[in-house]
This record gives C-alpha cells, structure tokens and sequence, in this order.
C-alpha cells in the first residue's frame, strides 16, 4: 500500500496554512472512509478532536509558547496522520475537501454538534461539582 506524501516540502508559512486548511477537512472525511486503515482513523480523530477543541495543550495566553501548539503541534498531528492514510483516499478526500468550505463556510456544519454536545456535557459536570448541591 502506497503512503501519501504531501506537498509539504519547501512551502513557506503561508502556504502550509493554506494547505493545513484543506488538510484538516481532507483528513475528517477520510475519517470516514472503510479504506482507511483503524490506527490512522484513531490519529485522524485525535487530530480532528485537538483542532475542535476550545482547550490547547500550551494556553495561548502564555507568551511565545502559547501558539507553539498551533503552529507545531497541529500540522505535526495532521502530517503523521496523513502519512497514514493510503495515497488513493487521501488524493480523493482533499478534492472532496476543496468544495466543503465553498461560499465561506461548511456545507455540512452540523458535523460540529457533537463536539459542542460534549464540551457542554464537560461544562455542567464541572458546575454540578463545583455548585453546591441543593435539597
């Protein structure tokens, strides 16, 4: 089986922020794919989770290291997966990704209720354990 291998080399800052942008959602709908084998799906939904979520490994408000997650960590965790996945799904799912953020935003935004679902789950048990208990 033949592993994608980017078009990462010799691409300055901005250009990796470009591809990141289609990379992420490519790597989200091959999420999906039966062909995609099971340790990059674990990868690809550790990755997908990581750039969803509100929270960062490194708290943005420190200064200098705060966005070391973002501008190391993240495309780390995207280029591993991708790295994974099969050359064939990957090359489909990124032309699959390039019409998903057409006119600004998701075709398919409500790919986003889960996650909102979960940080709230994590917001109430954390008010329910700090909030004094009522009779």
């Amino acid at each position: 089986m033949k592993r994608y291998k980017g078009k990462n080399t010799g691409m300055d800052l901005k250009a990796r922020a470009k591809q990141l942008k289609t990379d992420l959602p490519a790597v989200f709908l091959a999420l999906k794919r039966k062909e995609t084998p099971w340790t990059a799906k674990v990868l690809a939904a550790l990755t997908i989770g990581y750039a969803l979520s509100p929270i960062d490994l490194i708290p943005d408000f420190i200064p200098v290291l705060g966005y070391l997650d973002d501008l190391i960590l993240l495309p780390a965790l995207v280029a591993l997966t991708i790295r994974l996945i099969p050359a064939e799904v990957m090359a489909a799912c990124r032309v699959e990704a390039e019409g998903l953020w057409k006119d600004g935003k998701p075709k398919r935004w409500y790919y986003a209720i889960p996650i909102v679902l979960f940080w709230l789950l994590i917001l109430f048990l954390i008010a329910r354990a700090i909030l004094p208990k009522q009779i």
